[in-house]
């Protein structure tokens, strides 16, 4: 669970952090940060209804939620990050893992990887048979 300090919950903060900040987008997700002048990085999530109804939407914040989860101790501190979901998220043939990986590639193209350790992070690949 992500901390109650490390969440942006007012619109005017997913707001600046749109306009003011810089982003790089994927084929599933678009991330956008910006320096927020703290010690701790701030997240939030935007999943629109373009990718699905109420369960898919809640699903995919999950996801998103445990990847960040995962990769806080890895980042760069000091910034506020949005995770936008694209509307490709809605096909049901995109996993946890895929949206894992785009992520991934994001915060290492935006530079807020701290260090190279990025290949012990990376999502387990799923097996054949798995229920991943």
């Amino acid at each position: 669970m992500i901390a109650r300090k490390l969440r942006l919950r007012r619109s005017t903060d997913f707001e600046i952090v749109r306009k003011r900040g810089r982003s790089v987008s994927g084929a599933l997700v678009v991330l956008a940060y910006r320096p927020n002048g703290l010690e701790h990085n701030r997240y939030g999530f935007a999943v629109g209804r373009r990718v699905g109804k109420a369960v898919r939407r809640n699903r995919v914040k999950r996801w998103l939620r445990e990847v960040v989860r995962r990769l806080h101790p890895q980042l760069r501190q000091g910034y506020d990050l949005v995770l936008i979901a694209r509307g490709r998220l809605a096909e049901p043939s995109v996993s946890y893992h895929q949206v894992a990986g785009c992520v991934h590639e994001l915060v290492r193209r935006a530079g807020l990887i701290e260090t190279t350790s990025i290949a012990q992070e990376k999502p387990p690949v799923s097996r054949p048979g798995g229920h991943h």
